[in-house]
């Protein structure tokens, strides 16, 4: 019966020693007497019992690794608290079980060096606007590092930069002056558009008042010019008609009668504006005028 349970003992050691199942995304490592032998993939796998061991186990995940808070001192010989969060894979186990005793430390302790060097060669202000630039370099040194390692370095992330808190002060009292010099100069800029927009608008104004004026003129002399044509028109339409009239038959008769007339209103509106009576010396000289008219009349009719 002793026998029989040691037996079935030896057979449960030999079984769960010969018999192995590897999980998803995990790669283990044999030995076989001491040496690699190979790397088993996810799965059953057999071993030979007593002659071969699985030395490492390997997750293929994507591993986050914290890389802990350091003191870091920039160009300008100011201290920085960094701290960042490093992102890393195995790519290569068997590299990964004999490449370094413990590749998390190197990962970490070659983040902390390269990130201190890189920091070193930037001024304060920089290293807040440069982090995607701190953060490639990180990232190239450590994967050229850790090929060696069997390890794929991903990324690297800087998670806070902390100066000091004098300096953390200055620089909210910069900050402080930009924005109000950026306020003076947004409402100077404004002010001079306004300026500018208020000449513009006089200068439109008067642009139009003065076309207005000069349009105005135009149509008063356009106007006047037509009244002078009009009047011209008229009165050579008039002379021409009393020219047909003086033409026409008994035309001298009432010439004569018209210039008689006109001498003796003339006679009469002298009368009426002086005290003294005025009339003709002789009455020939009524005769005269009117004769002297009408030879007139006949000579432009002659001429005609």
């Amino acid at each position: 019966m002793e026998i029989a349970i040691i037996l079935l003992v030896i057979a449960v050691i030999f079984i769960v020693r010969t018999f192995k199942i590897v999980p998803q995304q995990e790669a283990w490592v044999v030995e076989r007497l001491g040496k690699y032998d190979r790397t088993l993939t996810p799965g059953l796998k057999f071993l030979i019992p007593f002659i071969e061991r699985v030395a490492y186990k390997h997750s293929l995940k994507e591993v986050p690794l914290d890389v802990p808070s350091q003191v870091c001192i920039t160009r300008d010989n100011t201290q920085l608290q960094v701290d960042g969060i490093l992102y890393f894979q195995v790519t290569d186990p068997m590299r990964a079980s004999y490449g370094s005793s413990d590749y998390i430390i190197a990962i970490t302790q070659l983040a902390q060096t390269t990130l201190r060097s890189v920091v070193g060669r930037m001024e304060l202000d920089k290293t807040f606007e440069e982090r995607d630039l701190i953060n490639a370099t990180v990232v190239n040194a450590l994967d050229e590092a850790a090929l060696n390692w069997g390890v794929k370095v991903l990324r690297y992330e800087i998670k806070d930069l902390t100066p000091p808190a004098e300096i953390l002060r200055s620089m909210q009292a910069q900050i402080t002056a930009e924005r109000e010099k950026r306020a003076l100069i947004a409402a100077s800029e404004g002010k001079r558009q306004e300026q500018i927009n208020l000449a513009e608008g006089e200068r439109a104004a008067y642009i139009a008042k003065s076309e207005g004026e000069r349009q105005a003129e135009i149509n008063k002399a356009e106007g006047e010019a037509s009244a002078i044509v009009a009047v011209a028109s008229a009165t050579a339409q008039a002379i021409r008609e009393v020219a047909a009239a003086i033409q026409a038959p008994g035309g001298d008769q009432a010439v004569q009668l018209k210039v008689a007339e006109r001498a003796v209103d003339a006679y009469a509106q002298l009368a009426q504006k002086n005290n003294t009576m005025i009339v003709p010396g002789h009455m020939g000289e009524v005769a005269g005028l009117i004769a002297s008219a009408m030879q007139l009349a006949h000579q432009t009719k002659g001429t005609r």
